[in-house]
């Protein structure tokens, strides 16, 4: 697809998706309601998009589109402010899409969607898709609304919706905090010491607008491995006992399943922090 609008253009995932498509061709149409701290190489439409005439304009033009504009996080605005955002602002991009009959819309869930954080046990390890829907916060919430949402519009439109459910989303400047993580697993629990290097989240949004996906669907996208030193089985055994683990982990390995996007997708993360930081 030549002509792709990528909503949050100035944030961090925003940044690395627009180099990512550029470099393989892609005509880019950035928006965002700031400007960018850095340079884009290409200009930045400021467009609210909780307006929903600003997301039709935003969107005008494009041939599909990666929409990443969302509060990112829990605990960043009150639990209203971020719910009645985020969930406003994903019902405009998609009716916005279907209204100008775009051939895709990719955007960002979470992998909060799933049971993050986690407090309580998941119900079992490797997490996969269907270990969904698991809200705790508002924010997760907003996504697991926001799915239902893309669902119903992708089968009044016929256009495919892909939900991306990016784990914490980090990069090489990030890396070296890995460390202090190391003594106490119970410090990075909270998303099964799970993490996406940018330049492979940006990856996946590139493969998510060319795959044969049919509908609406969702894929959790997340690296191939942990943010620790330790076996993840040895992990598990020791913060989660109980949990079972319904496959086998290699030693390191992702305990966020990555299986569905590497079929569906052609996802493969190519990016680890174990390339930036000695163990």
């Amino acid at each position: 697809m030549a002509k792709v609008c990528v909503t949050g253009a100035a944030g961090r995932a925003g940044r690395a998706v627009v180099a990512e498509l550029i470099e393989h061709g892609h005509w880019v149409m950035a928006t965002d309601l700031v400007t960018p701290a850095e340079d884009l190489g290409i200009p930045v439409l400021r467009a609210d998009l909780t307006d929903y005439g600003q997301a039709v304009e935003a969107l005008q033009g494009s041939d599909a589109v990666v929409h990443l504009a969302n509060i990112p996080a829990p605990d960043l605005r009150t639990p209203a402010v971020t719910f009645t955002a985020n969930i406003t602002m994903n019902f405009n991009v998609f009716m916005a899409a279907a209204h100008l009959r775009l051939g895709r819309v990719v955007w960002a869930s979470s992998e909060t969607t799933l049971g993050l954080p986690f407090d309580v046990p998941p119900r079992y390890a490797p997490v996969d898709e269907e270990h969904y829907p698991v809200p705790t916060t508002t924010y997760a919430l907003s996504k697991v609304a926001s799915e239902t949402i893309a669902g119903h519009i992708s089968q009044w439109s016929g256009i495919p919706f892909v939900a991306l459910r990016f784990s914490n989303i980090l990069g090489p400047a990030d890396y070296p905090e890995f460390a202090s993580f190391w003594p106490d697993p119970e410090l990075r629990k909270w998303n099964l010491w799970g993490y996406i290097d940018e330049r492979d989240a940006a990856a996946a949004c590139r493969l998510a607008l060319d795959a044969p996906v049919e509908g609406s669907q969702s894929f959790i996208i997340a690296a191939a491995d942990t943010v620790m030193t330790r076996p993840s089985a040895e992990l598990m055994h020791e913060v989660f006992p109980g949990v079972p683990l319904t496959s086998e982990v290699s030693q390191t390995g992702t305990l966020l399943s990555i299986g569905r996007a590497r079929q569906v997708l052609g996802f493969a993360p190519s990016h680890s922090w174990r390339d930036h930081v000695s163990q």
